[in-house]
């Protein structure tokens, strides 16, 4: 092959495996019968691909492509281990499993989605289980990237992402949606699994840019298909409404030159007002219920600067409030790290900075390069430059994304400028 046509095809397959993984699994999951065999099936399918490519070309369908042989292939799996197979614990039941192909059909695709988050955020895992095990299946991440999520090491990931599989098999975890009297417990482990992918998407742990789009485009699908299936949902409506306040910025993120622009300085006519407006009204309902939810309360936060003219005009104080009910609802080191910031504004730079001090005592914002970026922040402002550049060189070792990096080095010439 080709060097040119074999890069290509290398390309070809790496966009598949951002765009199409979750298509890929979640489709050959019904056939494999098990999470372990349909991985493996999957990752031989995009190995086949490499060079099944560069000769027959890329297929105008790659998701399509890569289901069908992953599925051949966990077929082919199933057949050779028939004998054992059959003392194995599966996640179909036997009268559902023919010994033949299932028909494709990429139109069920989003619904086996869905059948895959709600399989692995079964009320039987631990919380912090189902949401890494299904970020780990359902986005393709890697086991290092869904422990940045947690803020974990990635040995601690990979151990519970191992126990999490081994649950799902031993106590015979249906791969389904669940009928309406079992969604409720379910709802807050899917919301919180849709809500990290966004995020891990709008924010990328790594990597050259800023955003992964492939990630923060699933995230804000997976919320609308929730939307579909719980329109009445409280939850479900505050967690949509985050995605679009948040995402209706997005444009306003990075300049000419794809460097990081703050919120405060953000061209705020470039704003999606549409995403704006469907946030708002969506957000009236999640607000309805009482109490109100921790993705309401995230969401009201985003409309407030959403709905704030200018940086100047920003209401730090309805912020801090809204803050101090989401502690209440969810406390969390990452939680307090915002609320201090939004204290600096409210009340002063030097009582922000007083808090952001104290939570460096939490274990898990030990290696959060956020909180030395936003202490940074607050010492350049109070004219204290050179701790600031202390800080913003902590921020710097710790940050794994090239676009934030780059942002981190232009504010270190800040404080000696």
């Amino acid at each position: 092959m080709p060097r040119a046509a074999s890069a290509e095809v290398a390309a070809a397959v790496a966009d598949a495996h951002r765009r199409e993984w979750a298509f890929v699994l979640a489709a050959t999951v019904r056939v494999a019968g098990d999470i372990d065999t349909a991985e493996e099936a999957v990752q031989d399918a995009y190995a086949s691909a490499l060079s099944s490519w560069g000769g027959s070309g890329i297929p105008r369908n790659p998701g399509a492509w890569l289901t069908v042989a992953a599925r051949r292939r966990a077929l082919d799996m199933r057949r050779r281990a028939a004998t054992v197979q059959r003392s194995l614990p599966r996640l179909l039941e036997p009268e559902e499993y023919d010994g033949g192909l299932p028909d494709f059909d990429p139109d069920g695709i989003p619904d086996d989605r869905l059948r895959l988050i709600f399989t692995c955020c079964h009320p039987a895992l631990a919380f912090e289980a189902r949401v890494a095990l299904t970020l780990r299946l359902l986005c393709g991440l890697s086991t290092a990237e869904v422990a940045r999520a947690f803020l974990v090491p990635e040995s601690t990931m990979a151990a519970r992402i191992t126990r999490a599989k081994k649950k799902i098999a031993a106590a015979h975890i249906p791969y389904r949606v669940p009928p309406a009297s079992e969604l409720h417990e379910r709802v807050d482990g899917v919301l919180a699994v849709v809500y990290l992918v966004y995020t891990t998407g709008h924010t990328a742990p790594s990597g050259t840019e800023l955003m992964r789009r492939d990630l923060a485009e699933r995230g804000m699908e997976l919320a609308r298909m929730l939307r579909v299936l719980l329109p009445a949902d409280p939850a479900v409506a505050g967690l949509l409404a985050l995605v679009l306040l948040t995402e209706a910025r997005r444009d306003a993120r990075l300049d000419e030159h794809h460097d990081v622009v703050l919120l405060e300085h953000q061209d705020r006519s470039v704003w999606d007002r549409q995403a704006i407006s469907e946030g708002a009204a969506l957000l009236g309902e999640a607000l309805a219920a009482r109490p109100p939810g921790r993705f309401a309360l995230m969401a009201a936060i985003a409309a407030v600067h959403d709905e704030s003219r200018s940086w100047s005009d920003t209401d730090w104080q309805e912020i801090l409030g809204l803050y101090d009910l989401l502690m209440e609802r969810w406390p969390s080191p990452v939680v307090r790290l915002n609320r201090a910031i939004a204290l600096g504004f409210a009340a002063g730079f030097s009582e922000g900075l007083a808090e952001l001090d104290a939570l460096g005592a939490e274990p898990q914002l030990a290696r959060y390069p956020y909180l030395a970026a936003a202490r940074g922040d607050f010492l350049v402002r109070l004219g204290r430059a050179e701790e600031a550049r202390v800080a913003f060189e902590e921020a710097l070792i710790l940050t794994d994304n090239d676009a934030e990096r780059r942002f981190l080095r232009g504010r270190l010439d800040e404080p000696a400028g």
